[in-house]
């Protein structure tokens, strides 16, 4: 795997650090934080596509495409939370409560569980590579 510069590595824990500090407040209905997690998850996300594996393990690339796909679904969970904030998008109101509020709880749990695993199993396929 690509190793990021200082530079980047502090782009990406800042950004983890947003989008925590986001879906915290969040949970305690402060009307800015899409902002804070918008630009936490743009951060975070561009920085581990930045990432790239050059090597020829099928896993691992396997691996990578599930990692970039929680990546745009933690971006698709910050257009959630903008829309949350009312019916911007201006659906009729059973619509919204059906299928935007609070669902942007969801996606990020989707999200987060897929960014674990494969966090988790791409440092253990990488340990095996090496050995090899």
């Amino acid at each position: 795997m690509k190793q990021l510069n200082k530079i980047e590595s502090i782009i990406f824990v800042v950004g983890a650090l947003l989008m925590l500090a986001g879906a915290i407040m969040g949970l305690f209905k402060l009307s800015w934080f899409p902002h804070v997690y918008a630009i936490g998850a743009i951060g975070f996300a561009s920085m581990q596509m930045l990432q790239r594996y050059e090597g020829t393990n099928f896993v691992i690339r396997r691996l990578r495409r599930i990692m970039v796909l929680s990546d745009v679904l933690f971006l698709l969970t910050a257009v959630l939370m903008f829309a949350n904030q009312g019916n911007a998008l201006g659906l009729d109101w059973i619509y919204y409560l059906n299928y935007v509020k609070n669902n942007w709880v969801v996606l990020l749990l989707v999200a987060a569980i897929l960014q674990l695993y494969t966090t988790y199993r791409i440092g253990n396929e990488l340990e095996k590579e090496a050995k090899k």
